[in-house]
């Protein structure tokens, strides 16, 4: 639940991540492998840390609209967004939902649900173009996140794997099933930067506030609190800073391009800023 007042002043923001021995994001259409631009560079898609900033704040005890499936709240039971959004039953979707859902008041939503109404024999029919219009509501959200990319070209990993689990049983018990082969891969170590703002025009629009900024500032620094897997082990994804600018205005004193490029970044995770006159970042470590 958010308070009654929207985010005062634009903000600016950063995180430097760490990854070492780990698969920061893989990139399905390729085997699984890291994500990588045509130049080499490591590449963390702004969807996949979405996902982790909503995980977070999930843990936080925020109510959110898009969980995965693996990782929903206690006691919700709904396998679809179509669910969840049903069961809320908002009298006003554009409103109510950015209230009660912290994802759709940062992030934004697009409601494209059809409503289903009774045809003549009482058996449920799709409704016409303009109700199922009714509850297609799209919501821009304050909160724009960049994809994260390394200093420096990376070069991933490959290890062949075996499977050897008897997934069945055989008719004879010592004979032993198939060998079933695999690959994995890692980065070996690098530094990702990715950036973001948060808009004060939208956020009064969704009713985001300075009090949910701070909560995402604290998620940002959780990032990968909960986060572990066979990709990405205990301890080898690391948020290295948080680099946070606060303006003075509601529009900012500065672009947010002119402030992300004021941050510079060593392949060491060494930071280092240009001077921007009334304008100093708060600088916060990871967990």
């Amino acid at each position: 639940m958010t308070d009654n007042k929207s985010l005062s002043n634009k903000i600016d923001f950063a995180v430097v991540i760490s990854v070492k021995r780990a698969n920061p994001n893989g990139d399905p259409l390729n085997g699984n492998r890291p994500r990588q631009t045509y130049n080499g560079y490591g590449e963390i898609s702004d969807v996949c840390l979405k996902r982790k900033i909503r995980n977070r704040l999930q843990d936080m005890g925020e109510s959110i609209f898009v969980q995965s499936d693996d990782n929903r709240a206690p006691g919700d039971e709904f396998r679809s967004l179509n669910d969840r959004f049903n069961a809320a039953n908002l009298s006003d979707t554009r409103k109510d939902s950015c209230v009660r859902w912290f994802d759709v008041r940062a992030f934004g939503q697009v409601f494209a649900f059809k409503k289903k109404v009774k045809g003549r024999k009482g058996l449920d029919s799709e409704a016409s173009e303009e109700n199922a219009d009714a509850v297609s509501i799209g919501i821009r959200g304050p909160v724009t996140i960049q994809s994260a990319f390394s200093i420096e070209p990376i070069m991933p990993d490959s290890l062949q794997i075996v499977k050897s689990v008897n997934l069945e049983t055989e008719r004879n018990p010592d004979k032993k099933a198939a060998d079933t082969m695999g690959m994995k891969h890692r980065v070996d170590k690098g530094i990702y930067v990715t950036y973001g703002a948060i808009n004060t025009q939208l956020a009064c629009k969704t009713s985001f506030s300075d009090v949910d900024a701070e909560k995402l500032k604290t998620a940002l620094q959780t990032l990968f609190v909960n986060d572990v897997s066979s990709a990405r082990p205990e301890g080898s994804m690391e948020v290295v800073k948080v680099i946070w600018w606060k303006h003075s205005s509601p529009n900012g004193q500065y672009s947010s391009a002119k402030v992300h490029r004021s941050l510079k970044v060593s392949k060491e995770g060494k930071i280092d800023f240009d001077k921007l006159d009334g304008l100093s970042p708060e600088v916060i470590d990871g967990l």
